[in-house]
């Protein structure tokens, strides 16, 4: 299996998964409010078409990470 295979599996999951209705005998996660914790802040990078800053030997998928303190 190699990594596009498993990306597509990966995406197919979790579009299955967005797509069903909310389990009722499940409760709903609580809100999480970040306020202004810097923890939070991201940077204003400009958007990136080519390899991510992070791993440069992958396209960048802007997942914001590079943008963060990764947490």
């Amino acid at each position: 299996m190699n990594e596009e295979t498993l990306r597509a599996m990966i995406r197919e999951a979790v579009a299955r998964r967005l797509a069903q209705p909310p389990d009722p005998g499940v409760p709903a996660p609580a809100a999480v409010l970040f306020g202004a914790d810097p923890s939070h802040g991201r940077y204003p990078l400009p958007p990136s078409g080519g390899p991510c800053v992070i791993e440069p030997a992958v396209a960048c998928n802007h997942c914001g990470y590079c943008e963060s303190h990764g947490h």
